[in-house]
């Protein structure tokens, strides 16, 4: 049987992983439901109404399945993490509980009628319910990145003894709830989930502008063929994410570069993993590669038999914004480290995929500068292959998170070997990792294929007289459009 503080890591790690798709479907597509909310109203143009409809759909898909698996990551903090939840109780629990009282249920109550009651309200009482659906979804996220970012620069807390056991006890919220990482990760973390869904957004479009055969230029005006408005639904889909996505992958980038600074001076140890640095240099190079030799690099923090790609004091330069003779401290100077290989590959896994959603914004913007957005088929297949990307790259900046600040739990005060429950048996953690993990594998498979029958029946129709349709009402879907149209 595995040991029980491995097993429940990565039973920890693997509702993790499986849980954060649901909450960034939930939070990219919020200010984008806002926004279609808003037009659908201001406007007599049924496409409005459709993009709302079709997107609320996946929306509820999602905040069905996110609050499901969420629930089992807060239980695992008592079944698997009980000494954990002991030590950082008064800190950690007080963010979750605002974060169900507050943003949760303004969330559940405003879904209920920005999902069903389009007939039953009027505008104005509606468009609030699909801005309160909106703010509680990043309401939450705001919560539980408070605890998150409290466990990597804790502050405003003491350390006191209750029942013989050392207990935090918080003294100062302000200090503790914005510490110096939550602005950071609550920016990046935002920024992520709307860049990931108008990924998910742009490449959907483009499957179904590509399958159109629509080679027209980039006007709004439907084909003749095109009765039921499905061809320009799909390009104007496809430019409202693709103007998101300028904007969001660039700035992701940018900020991304100012947040790894941060971490190098709040986290050093996280900093050195990122870049696979085992002793301090000044300058110190940046590694661009570093293949293990040998497979126990793969699992030994320390193995140092690498062989490294570098770029000549780079890393200083990152690390301290501009001095190629700044040093940066090695993994050598801490007591316990990550294990290098699994966050310095997580790391430049995100980078990569950073630098291609920029290749990609940029690549689109040129093809529709150019005239030919609807036509170009290799645009339309690296979006397409892109759709799922942004969801990959926030996986591992989740790893690169939570990994690198091992064998921390709570950062230089609460190792997590020492966070696991004390009456956890090997067998028991073993048992409920297998079960979760076909648990959780039938719930992606699940979710995708209930994802997949949704975008396939593609938009609702909607009669242009009919300004406040009701959702419940699904038609069958359109035609697909000759090739020759």
């Amino acid at each position: 049987m595995v040991d029980p503080a491995l097993a429940s890591r990565l039973q920890f790690a693997l509702t993790t992983i499986v849980h954060i798709v649901f909450p960034v479907m939930t939070m990219g597509l919020a200010p984008f439901l806002v926004y279609f909310t808003w037009k659908s109203i201001r406007s007599s143009d049924p496409l409005w109404e459709r993009q709302r409809r079709f997107w609320t759909r996946i929306f509820a898909v999602s905040f069905v399945v996110g609050t499901v698996t969420g629930l089992v990551l807060e239980f695992e903090f008592g079944t698997n993490f009980a000494a954990f939840a002991t030590f950082a109780g008064e800190l950690f629990g007080g963010p979750l509980a605002a974060e169900g009282m507050m943003a949760f249920f303004l969330e559940a109550t405003f879904l209920g009628i920005f999902v069903f009651g389009r007939e039953k309200v009027g505008d104005a009482l509606y468009l609030v319910s699909a801005i309160a659906v909106g703010l509680g979804t990043w309401l939450s996220a705001v919560w539980i990145l408070v605890a998150n970012s409290w466990m990597q620069t804790p502050r405003g807390y003491e350390l006191a003894r209750a029942n013989g056991q050392p207990v935090v006890t918080l003294v100062d919220p302000v200090a503790a709830y914005l510490n110096p990482r939550f602005p950071w990760m609550f920016v990046h973390m935002q920024s992520a989930a709307v860049l990931s869904v108008a990924l998910f957004m742009a490449g959907v479009a483009a499957y179904f502008v590509a399958r159109s055969g629509d080679d027209s230029s980039s006007t709004d005006a439907a084909p003749a063929a095109d009765a039921g408005g499905d061809a320009r639904f799909w390009r104007t889909t496809l430019k409202i994410a693709l103007v998101v996505l300028l904007v969001t992958a660039p700035f992701q980038v940018v900020h991304g570069d100012s947040y790894a600074r941060h971490v190098a001076d709040t986290q050093p140890q996280k900093f050195a993993a990122m870049e696979a640095q085992y002793e301090t240099e000044a300058p110190a190079a940046l590694h661009l590669l570093a293949v293990p030799t040998d497979p126990s690099a793969l699992t030994d923090p320390s193995a140092e038999n690498l062989w490294t790609l570098d770029v000549p004091a780079l890393a200083s330069i990152l690390a301290s914004g501009g001095d190629p003779s700044h040093a940066v401290a090695g993994l050598d100077e801490f007591e316990g480290t990550p294990p290098v290989a699994v966050v310095f590959w997580a790391f430049r896994a995100m980078v990569l995929l950073g630098v291609w959603f920029v290749v990609l914004a940029g690549w689109s913007a040129y093809s529709w500068r150019r005239g030919d957005l609807f036509s170009n088929r290799r645009l339309h297949r690296a979006l397409v292959g892109s759709a799922p990307l942004g969801f990959l790259a926030v996986e591992t900046g989740w790893v690169v998170t939570e990994v690198g600040r091992q064998p921390w739990v709570v950062q230089g005060l609460l190792r997590t070997d020492d966070g696991v429950s004390p009456g956890l048996t090997g067998t028991e953690a073993t048992l409920t990792l297998v079960g979760f993990a076909v648990l959780y594998t039938g719930l992606l498979v699940g979710y995708g294929y209930v994802l997949r029958r949704l975008v396939a029946a593609g938009p609702p129709s909607i009669d242009a007289t009919d300004s406040r349709p009701d959702l419940e009402r699904v038609s069958s879907p359109e035609p697909e459009v000759p090739d020759d149209d």
